[in-house]
């Protein structure tokens, strides 16, 4: 559970750093969002004990909490949140661009702690 709650204060950490970074680095600011969306993925990865190193995983993970809720939100979500790791290399989204898309992972991480915090903790 140490571990989980680990990634929870670290993708806070990072949506806090990523709205500072909006007025002087868009490509950090975006990037960071990405890192706050992935870093509660496996939140509640680590909480549940599945494995979640790799990009592909936390997809799996993601659908898996689709299935699970029914919030189609969380796939959206998460992949304007992926837009936002591929702006990181391509430089396409201007302040504006990235604002609103982080606006989209601040729900997502929201959402995933809300499932975080309600999801039965293992004995």
């Amino acid at each position: 559970m140490q571990q989980a709650m680990t990634y929870r204060e670290r993708s806070r950490e990072l949506l806090a750093r990523a709205r500072a970074e909006l007025d002087t680095d868009l490509l950090q600011a975006g990037e960071k969002g990405w890192g706050a969306a992935a870093e509660m993925v496996k939140a509640i990865a680590a909480q549940r004990g599945l494995y979640h190193q790799s990009h592909r995983v936390l997809y799996e993970i993601v659908d898996a909490l689709v299935r699970e809720t029914g919030d189609q939100d969380l796939r959206r979500h998460f992949d304007i949140a992926s837009a936002l790791h591929i702006n990181f290399y391509e430089n396409w989204f201007d302040r504006y661009n990235v604002e609103v898309r982080l606006e989209d992972v601040e729900k997502f991480v929201g959402s995933v702690e809300i499932l975080l915090n309600s999801s039965p903790q293992p004995d």
